[in-house]
């Protein structure tokens, strides 16, 4: 088996090496990631420059690009053969809720989802003194379950896991994604010279703590396994808008 792992926080983070050294024994485990962090890049895939890999050890490649450019590259140019599994992570830092549509984290996961590998991102809840040990030897279990019983297509698992020991992890959750509401989002300050410049996510904000929920898993000391489909199509109001009788005649006939 050939598993593919990356992460946005980049080729030297600890939670990386966590990760791929977990992985070991269950296959062949190539590691490609960005070069430095690129946190918050969302799926993103660098068009307007070329792409560069860099072998830093054995089956360990830094790529100047996004994790999603790490996943493109390293299924379609850098393997000899598509892997079996793609697992991005350890971030460090939770992936709740909203934070899924920025996590470059989970767009590497969503990536592979779309070349229709199966696929998971993992994050450690937490903002310093990271204790990835269990984070990693869940990451191991849950490859494993997945390889028994394949995801349906175009579909990735989100987990959260408590920056707990393996002791006090309460155990696990399937969940969906929470909300959470923000007071302020954007700081405007003033340089030197009189300008403006500001600064993207500087106020606080608070989770709604809704029962099912990946945050209330969290708050519960649970691991949080979120299942994702690609599909954004809302159904229900497609169906309701098909009744709206919408109509366009731009040529007036």
């Amino acid at each position: 088996m050939v598993i593919l792992v990356s992460n946005d926080d980049g080729v030297h983070s600890e939670g990386l090496r966590s990760l791929g050294e977990s992985l070991r024994g269950l296959g062949e485990v190539f590691i490609i990631a960005p070069d430095r962090e690129r946190s918050a890049v969302g799926h993103s895939l660098t068009l307007d420059m070329p792409l560069r890999v860099k072998q830093v050890e054995d089956h360990l490649f830094a790529v100047n690009g996004t994790p999603t450019d790490c996943i493109a590259l390293g299924v379609l140019g850098i393997l000899k053969s598509k892997p079996d599994l793609v697992v991005s992570g350890i971030n460090m830092g939770q992936n709740l809720g909203d934070d899924i549509t920025y996590s470059g984290t989970v767009s590497a996961a969503m990536e592979a989802a779309l070349l229709r590998i199966p696929s998971f991102a993992v994050s450690l809840v937490a903002n310093g003194d990271y204790r990835f040990d269990a984070a990693a030897e869940f990451s191991r279990h849950l490859a494993q379950i997945i390889m028994e019983r394949p995801l349906p297509p175009y579909t990735l698992l989100n987990v959260n896991v408590p920056n707990l020991s393996r002791s006090d992890i309460k155990g696990v959750a399937i969940t969906s994604l929470g909300r959470r509401h923000y007071s302020e989002t954007v700081l405007e300050k003033i340089d030197p010279r009189g300008k403006s410049y500001y600064w993207i996510g500087g106020g606080d904000y608070k989770w709604e703590s809704k029962e099912g929920t990946d945050i209330e898993a969290i708050n519960r000391d649970l691991i949080s396994v979120t299942p994702l489909h690609l599909d954004l199509t809302d159904y229900k109001l497609a169906e309701e808008m098909k009744r709206w009788s919408i109509d366009f005649n731009p040529t007036g006939i």
